[in-house]
């Protein structure tokens, strides 16, 4: 039985499950989204554009957790299949003035086929095999986009996006895409919070615990790495495409292989295997990057000679440091130290 707050009662097992299952959490709820969609009005605009890059790489990241945390199929190619969405849904745009609302969705569908493509190994690899089979997708991808796809792509330089519209409303500035990026995140979580709840969810992670043991309980272990695939990589393209009309020029060095390190680097912070987890890896990171990239710059005033380097270092150290620290001291992530927090609460005064 899923844990609830001293004194509340449920009858029946569809309100015990319910992710929301008091007023008090209702309400919460609706008090904190009120916050947020009213938040860009007061707030600074370096710190909207953080938001929107967290809640960005956040469905991204979601999508890896799909893959990784829930079926247990690692993936290094994550970047690649963003590139696939953001590339198909720019020329979309740009190409053939397809409005955003349909770009996105045809940028997504298109990472989630060729996510299936770079899927089909997993039914006969897996582990550190699966992982290279993978990463091949990071290599072959932005070299497609870079030479034989040029004369669609622009090879090696920059595509620009036009900026979405919606009749008249341009949403060209942080605040404006602000109330695209953010609902589209919100809707992304949930999906793949419901996922995690049905039979496909507890199918993904029977794959995960053992397949052999899956696949002789009757679970088709073909259809389910692939599914997983390709909602991993639906999430990536759907990302991707946002990527594309927030920066509103890409290219293939936006998507390389370092940044799919990094979103599994998220992942494994917030703590595979949990939607909450992939939220949290996604903000402490690039929150910490950006007030390490603060820093850099108040260093440049009393120490102009060692500035760049230190900003240039100071990223991959710190993703380095801070993988290591969580893998031996909370290998479960920061979902585990907030379920303990939620639970010792709930528990109170009876912690022990």
């Amino acid at each position: 039985m899923a844990y609830c707050p001293c004194g509340t009662r449920n009858f029946d097992y569809k309100k015990d499950m319910a992710v929301f299952r008091t007023p008090f959490h209702w309400g919460a709820l609706v008090i904190l989204l009120g916050v947020l969609f009213i938040s860009p009005a007061f707030l600074h605009g370096s710190i909207v554009n953080l938001i929107n890059e967290i809640a960005l790489i956040s469905i991204t990241v979601m999508g890896l957790n799909i893959l990784t945390g829930f079926c247990g199929q690692i993936s290094l190619g994550q970047s690649a299949f963003m590139a696939v969405g953001a590339y198909v849904t720019a020329i979309l745009a740009t190409r053939y003035n397809f409005n955003f609302l349909i770009a996105l969705p045809c940028g997504a569908l298109g990472a989630g086929i060729v996510g299936v493509l770079f899927g089909l190994p997993s039914v006969r690899i897996k582990g550190f095999y699966l992982a290279m089979s993978t990463l091949a997708a990071q290599f072959i991808i932005p070299a497609l986009i870079s030479n034989p796809f040029a004369f669609i792509t622009n090879g090696t330089n920059s595509l620009r996006v036009p900026a979405p519209q919606l009749g008249s409303l341009t949403f060209n500035t942080p605040q404006t895409f602000f109330y695209i990026v953010v609902p589209i995140a919100i809707i992304a979580i949930y999906i793949a919070k419901n996922i995690s709840r049905t039979g496909i969810g507890r199918a993904f992670i029977a794959i995960r615990d053992d397949d052999l043991a899956a696949d002789v309980m009757g679970i088709n272990t073909f259809r389910y790495k692939l599914l997983a695939f390709f909602l991993c990589t639906l999430y990536a393209g759907m990302a991707g495409g946002l990527w594309a009309y927030w920066l509103r020029s890409i290219n293939p060095d936006h998507f390389m292989l370092n940044n799919s390190i990094q979103y599994l680097a998220m992942l494994i912070v917030g703590g595979m295997g949990s939607v909450p987890g992939a939220v949290f890896g996604v903000s402490f990171l690039l929150i910490l990057d950006h007030l390490l990239r603060e820093f850099a710059l108040q260093m440049g005033v009393f120490f102009p000679t060692w500035a760049n380097l230190f900003q240039q270092a100071s990223t991959p150290l710190l993703y380095g440091l801070v993988i290591v620290f969580f893998l031996i001291f909370e290998p479960r992530g920061l979902a585990h130290r907030w379920e303990v927090m939620k639970t010792t609460w709930r528990l109170r005064p009876f912690s022990y």
